[in-house]
């Protein structure tokens, strides 16, 4: 092997474990320790230590007192110069505020990417007990309702392409097994304009969600509730899919959606 193959296999190796010690910051929300990130990705500790300080020395990540670490909002600020969902977020927020204050529960924005759905915005919900996720957490497509409206108006190769390798890991008890039983569920969604997540993808957790459309008709994100089981009220249910469907029409016309591929949902 000569010189520069081994500087370029050192590189990529760095920059592996750069991006491993930033995922492992941020899939927890306390601050982390030297000892304990480096146990999870089975590195040493000064080889952690080492790229911990070069990461906060480009701002990245924030030491505390403690010797504890934390990202920075540099991450975030990055990532946003290159999220085209700016304007989803901006149009998508004043609906959410709605349904929120609504119904008290939380409410998510997730797009499509690499076969998942990813949280690109969310408000809290007001109960201590909620629905833990994050913006940047990504979710299945299979078993969440975010996942079946952004599945749902796809074409049949296209759903297939996606959940292409898809084990349908039973999550709980009610995940749907399969591919076959996932294109009926689908259709019905298609034909109904929401889908909803009868505790498929956690347990005690249900969730109604709608399509978003941009001004080509064409369906880029998905808007949902959700609730605990025990503070969903099964009579209800029509009101909320009414008040979600017609937050998700006020979306699409604030993202240029013509009235016309809206459907007769409301």
């Amino acid at each position: 092997m000569d010189r520069a193959t081994n500087t370029n296999n050192e590189s990529v190796t760095g920059v592996m474990r750069t991006m491993a010690i930033l995922d492992a910051l941020g899939e927890v929300e306390r601050d982390s320790g030297v000892s304990e990130i480096a146990q999870k990705l089975d590195m040493s500790k000064s080889t952690v230590y080492r790229f911990l300080q070069t990461l906060k020395s480009l701002g990245y990540v924030i030491q505390d007192e403690d010797d504890r670490y934390r990202l920075s909002v540099r991450l975030f600020e990055l990532g946003a110069k290159s999220l085209p969902q700016l304007d989803l977020v901006r149009e998508a927020d004043p609906a959410m505020r709605h349904i929120n204050a609504l119904t008290g529960e939380s409410v998510h924005l997730g797009i499509l990417e690499a076969g998942n759905i990813v949280y690109v915005h969310k408000l809290d919900s007001s109960y201590n007990l909620r629905m833990y996720s994050r913006i940047g957490l990504r979710a299945p497509l299979y078993c969440t309702g975010l996942g079946k409206v952004l599945m749902a108006w796809l074409e049949e190769s296209e759903v297939r392409k996606h959940l292409e390798g898809e084990t349908f890991e039973p999550r709980t008890a009610n995940t749907i097994p399969n591919i076959e039983v996932y294109l009926e569920e689908l259709a019905e969604i298609r034909a109904h304009g929401y889908g909803e997540d009868r505790e498929e993808f956690e347990t005690n957790m249900r969730c109604l969600s709608v399509p978003l459309y941009n001004r080509m008709g064409v369906v880029i994100a998905g808007m949902s509730v959700s609730f605990p089981c025990f503070r969903f009220q099964e009579d209800l249910k029509a009101s909320y899919v009414r008040e979600l469907l017609e937050a998700g029409r006020a979306t699409s016309l604030r993202l240029g959606c013509p009235q016309e591929f809206l459907g007769n949902f409301v």
